[in-house]
């Protein structure tokens, strides 16, 4: 229903919305009973439902009252068309699966002062890797950013290059975090990292990198988890990665 509702959206015009959509990280659906007169009669209550989305507590702002509106008028559409009464839509922040080693996450997550739009994603996943007090999602990330540090500390002071990890970045009607984000004499550049569970998903791919590069991103290049196996190999990727960067 959820998806019949997005792409319901895309066939009336209503991009904004659908794109809104793809931002959605869970769902419920919540029943209600209402009684529809005055006196208790068991038999003319009416079972309804509540669609409850959620998503990132920094995605609440774009769900604005005239788009969650074309929401629920889909999805009481898709609702009659499998039998069930859809009555409203809420939208509201996901809340973070934390373990029990929530403390000590929180506290290194504090331990340099302010919050952070830096890794929002990863800051409460236990034993990911974080290095000059910078967040990252996982083993083969690290290594990519480890060769981006020996070429950063390679180049002349005044022309090195910029290493932002799983940076905050909003463009037309989405906010993405890329993996990692290298800037370069007025150049910006991305790389993302693809792991086992990316298979299938180039066509989101493609989207995302046309906004990307509409936004001024100038080169994006991805790099799969199965070439990272050696730090060489990892090298000649940022290499090959920093040279159309720099073209």
């Amino acid at each position: 229903m959820v998806g019949a509702a997005a792409v319901l959206l895309s066939q009336r015009g209503q991009r904004m919305a659908a794109e809104l959509m793809l931002d959605v990280a869970s769902f419920k659906f919540d029943k209600h009973i209402t009684n529809y007169e005055e006196t208790i009669d068991y038999t003319s209550w009416n079972e309804h439902e509540n669609v409850i989305l959620e998503t990132d507590p920094h995605l609440v702002i774009d769900f604005e009252r005239e788009l969650v509106d074309q929401i629920r008028s889909a999805f009481k559409a898709v609702g009659v068309a499998h039998d069930r009464e859809i009555r409203d839509v809420w939208v509201r922040e996901v809340i973070p699966a934390v373990g029990p080693g929530w403390r000590e996450q929180l506290a290194r997550d504090l331990k340099g002062g302010r919050q952070s739009n830096q890794a929002r994603r990863v800051r409460l996943e236990p034993k990911h890797p974080v290095v000059d007090n910078l967040h990252l999602t996982n083993e083969w990330e690290h290594r990519v950013y480890v060769v981006l540090r020996e070429r950063q500390a390679a180049l002349p002071d005044i022309e090195t290059i910029g290493i932002l990890p799983l940076p905050g970045m909003r463009v037309l009607g989405h906010t993405f975090e890329p993996d990692l984000l290298v800037t370069y004499k007025g150049r910006a550049g991305v790389i993302e990292i693809d792991g086992p569970h990316h298979k299938g998903r180039r066509s989101d791919d493609a989207s995302r990198e046309r906004l990307l590069r509409n936004a001024g991103i100038k080169h994006i290049d991805r790099i799969d988890v199965r070439d990272s196996t050696s730090k060489a190999e990892v090298e000649k990727f940022v290499d090959t990665f920093l040279r159309h960067l720099m073209a």
